[in-house]
């Protein structure tokens, strides 16, 4: 635009931003000024103060850099070598250590970072202390070590949940009672002050939330401490997966000798090499049938269940079926634990409705607990999948 207005004051609008920068390099090489650069102080007078403003700007911060860098171009100098001794790396070496651990697609991947992780390492030490300790070969000592695990953390942290859950819902009339209050307050002060039916609502909903949550603190009973089961199992199945891993690819050794090869003798009956696949699928479907029935029970248990209660159950109805060809992919010794953690997970479900060993655990009574829960999931369980017509 301002070519084609101004022609020739661009040319020596250039001309004067040239001779500028050169005087500014020129002063920094610490040769004298010529009379020529000092014209930029002599300016036109009809030079318009805003783009003065603007060329100033330019000639300091990106001119002058390029004029003194064509002033000592030269060939670029040589990059020292590791071996030398003013060699030293870009990056400190926690920072190299991380980008390293955490490459895409090199060895050390986030998965790598994972199998050399201190919770995995604390599974291997695990594994091979129970083996040590009982002298049962591989497949009984992950066995062992499975039941040890769901017996001392997940037991205890399944029969809170239970707590929990049944406070919660004993507490299920008094939300009633409150909610049909706090509905006829609220549409009384909509018809005093004129709200809207949003605003009704909001205000109904953020009392709601309010004398919910008092409850909860009261009996201290939030539904958020029902999760913690979940947090501390799934880390843990992790972690011992990954652990199995480890042992199935030689990646750990046990006082010189490698786990892998003991691994490959320690198995029983179809699967006697751990490391292998299990061709025969057995133990995938195994897992993937017992991972159904405890889907099937808590959903049995569940009469009136909510559409998201529906669709999580659906969703761990299809991860159940997908898991048997993940297994069919995983060495056996991974398998062999998936099954007894699925067994043991599905044991402690039946325990955990029996009305001797929640009295044991002080589970408060509900209105849903049976006198004879096991003859009523049967029944459930028959009229649902057997008499099904």
């Amino acid at each position: 635009m301002v070519s084609r207005v101004w022609p020739r004051r661009s040319i020596v609008i250039a001309g004067e931003a040239a001779r500028f920068t050169t005087g500014v390099a020129a002063a920094e090489a610490g040769c004298p000024l010529r009379s020529s650069t000092r014209r930029w102080s002599a300016r036109p007078a009809w030079w318009p103060t805003p783009w003065r403003r603007m060329l100033c700007r330019v000639g300091g911060r990106c001119l002058r850099p390029l004029t003194v860098l064509q002033l000592q171009a030269g060939p670029p100098p040589l990059a020292p070598s590791p071996g030398s001794a003013s060699w030293r790396p870009a990056l400190p070496g926690w920072a190299m250590a991380s980008a390293s651990a955490v490459a895409p697609g090199g060895a050390g991947g986030w998965y790598e970072a994972l199998a050399e992780s201190a919770p995995v390492r604390g599974a291997e030490e695990l594994l091979l202390s129970a083996h040590a300790a009982t002298g049962l070969p591989w497949w009984g000592s992950i066995l062992f070590t499975t039941v040890a695990l769901r017996g001392a953390v997940t037991l205890p942290l399944a029969a809170y949940q239970h707590y929990i859950l049944a406070k919660v819902e004993n507490l299920q009339p008094e939300i009633k009672n409150i909610a049909r209050h706090v509905n006829q307050e609220v549409a009384i002060r909509a018809h005093q002050l004129g709200w809207s039916k949003r605003v009704a609502r909001l205000t109904y909903i953020r009392n709601m939330r309010r004398l919910v949550s008092e409850l909860y603190i009261r009996d201290n009973c939030h539904p958020f401490k029902a999760t913690v089961l979940v947090w501390i199992q799934l880390p843990m199945w992790v972690f011992m997966s990954v652990a199995l891993r480890n042992f199935s690819i030689g990646a750990t050794h046990s006082e010189g000798f490698s786990v892998q090869e003991q691994l490959a003798t320690g198995g029983i009956l179809w699967f006697p090499d751990l490391t292998a696949l299990d061709s025969t699928w057995i133990l995938p479907v195994s897992v993937g049938v017992i991972n159904l029935l405890i889907v099937e029970i808590f959903a049995l248990q569940k009469i009136g269940m909510s559409r998201f209660q529906m669709y999580t159950t659906h969703f761990v109805r299809g991860v159940s079926v997908l898991m048997i060809p993940i297994a069919a992919t995983v060495p056996s010794s991974i398998v062999l634990y998936w099954l007894c953690s699925s067994f043991m997970g599905l044991s402690q479900n039946l325990l955990l409705r029996s009305p001797g060993f929640r009295q044991l655990c002080r589970i408060p009574l509900t209105k849903s607990d049976s006198d004879t829960p096991y003859k009523d999931l049967f029944a459930a369980f028959y009229a649902k999948f057997i008499s099904r017509k």
